[in-house]
């Protein structure tokens, strides 16, 4: 039997929706006007007349940006960075996890491999002897020095252990008596299954990588090497490097706080890509992941 609403169902809605609507557009709101500034003229960025909509719209800033050479490198160094650390943090993460998530009677170790990730993840060496680390192992200027300090991360190691703990342990039990491996157990049964938890922790690490930039300031040397957040939070307007009279004319419209605009805009599209295909499984696999029985 179908219920009809009461007055104060109804009225909790309309406070829930309202709620949502107002948290929505403090999310929504700052992002179009840092859109709106990107596109504007810099004399009405600096006077902060700039609001929902773009003033004196044109496309300098943008121009700027990708006819800059060193842009499209660093982009490339970005792209191959995130490939290849979202690769590496997977496998180490699923080679991890999987054993942690067995008793001790089936993993002698585990405790004492988990003691150790606990307390690596509370407690960390510090920035000074990672560099000493970096700079010993020759990765320098590499594109690895970006990827293998952060190739396990705890945390997805966690979320990923605690999903595989929820999984029946009879599916094991029948591949095992069917004469499964434990890696062909890992790769046919578990790892299908949990591609909510995969996805998750494939999103951190792409937003992860992709986001960093202070890695680049620490372990490149040389500014053809930097991936693009450490690239583009470098770059400013320096009018006094142009020499060409039209390249001047150009960027007379471009100020440091419309191509900073212009920026965050041009970082924040490639995650805003590829969230929609992982949304459907983020939420299940971080909850799922999250959960101990």
């Amino acid at each position: 039997m179908i219920k009809s609403k009461t007055f104060g169902s109804y009225l909790s809605d309309i406070i829930i929706w309202t709620v949502l609507l107002l948290l929505t557009a403090l999310c929504f709101l700052p992002l179009m006007n840092m859109v709106s500034v990107s596109f504007s003229d810099s004399t009405a960025a600096q006077a902060n007349q700039v609001g929902l909509l773009p003033v004196n719209v044109n496309f300098n800033s943008y121009r700027v940006l990708l006819e800059d050479a060193q842009f499209w490198r660093s982009f490339m160094i970005s792209v191959e960075r995130v490939v290849l650390g979202t690769a590496l943090n997977l496998l180490l993460t699923v080679l991890m996890a999987y054993p942690l998530s067995k008793n001790t009677k089936q993993f002698g170790a585990r405790n004492i491999y988990m003691n150790v990730m606990i307390f690596a993840m509370l407690f960390s060496g510090g920035m000074i002897p990672l560099f000493i680390v970096v700079k010993s192992l020759g990765l320098m200027d590499t594109i690895w020095s970006l990827i293998l300090p952060g190739a396990v991360p705890i945390f997805n190691v966690i979320l990923l252990m605690n999903f595989f703990k929820s999984i029946p342990d009879s599916l094991e039990e029948a591949a095992i008596m069917d004469g499964a491996s434990k890696l062909k157990i890992l790769f046919k049964i578990y790892l299908p299954i949990s591609l909510p938890a995969l996805a998750t922790i494939g999103l951190f690490s792409i937003v992860g990588h992709w986001n960093d930039y202070f890695s680049g300031l620490l372990y490149m040397n040389s500014s053809a090497n930097f991936p693009l957040q450490t690239y583009i939070q470098q770059l400013n307007v320096d009018v006094t490097k142009i020499t060409d009279p039209s390249q001047l004319k150009a960027i007379a419209s471009v100020s440091n706080k419309t191509l900073n605009a212009a920026k965050i805009v041009v970082s924040i599209i490639p995650v805003l890509l590829i969230y929609p295909f992982l949304q459907k499984y983020f939420t299940s696999g971080l909850v799922i992941g999250s959960v101990k029985e």
